[in-house]
């Protein structure tokens, strides 16, 4: 199911509306948590947590009602948030977790400033980070 650098190979659509972003063969990733989404899917995935099908159906079905919605060629299109709207459905059917669950991280993680990866701490780990604290 991997490459040998670890990159899915089987799993992933070359066409098609579940096909991921690529430039010159290369996944595209506009923003690092697209790279963290894709990674937490397929690593989901391979774990057995969810069958890979079923995540590329809800990963279809994300783009169609975003493209019913908006137009097919609407500027504004996000792959990855697609993806990551996928990957909570495919979880909360699980019942690895629950909608209002999801719905409080989200508020959560949306909440933090650009570029705020982590919660708040004293940065006693060394490094600091350019944003005023």
């Amino acid at each position: 199911m991997t490459g040998t650098c670890g990159t899915p190979t089987a799993v992933l659509d070359v066409e098609g509306a579940a096909a991921p972003p690529r430039a010159n063969g290369e996944l595209v990733f506009a923003e690092p948590w697209e790279s963290r989404a894709f990674g937490m899917a397929v690593s989901l995935s391979e774990q057995g947590v969810f069958a890979w099908d079923t995540f590329r159906d809800r990963l279809v079905a994300r783009i169609a009602a975003w493209e019913a919605e908006a137009g097919p060629d609407a500027p504004g299109f996000r792959y990855y948030t697609c993806w990551l709207a996928a990957l909570e459905d495919v979880l909360v059917a699980s019942g690895r977790l629950a909608a209002d669950e999801v719905a409080a991280h989200s508020a959560v993680l949306a909440a933090r400033p650009a570029g705020h990866d982590h919660g708040g701490h004293g940065h006693g780990h060394g490094h600091g980070h350019g944003h005023g604290h």
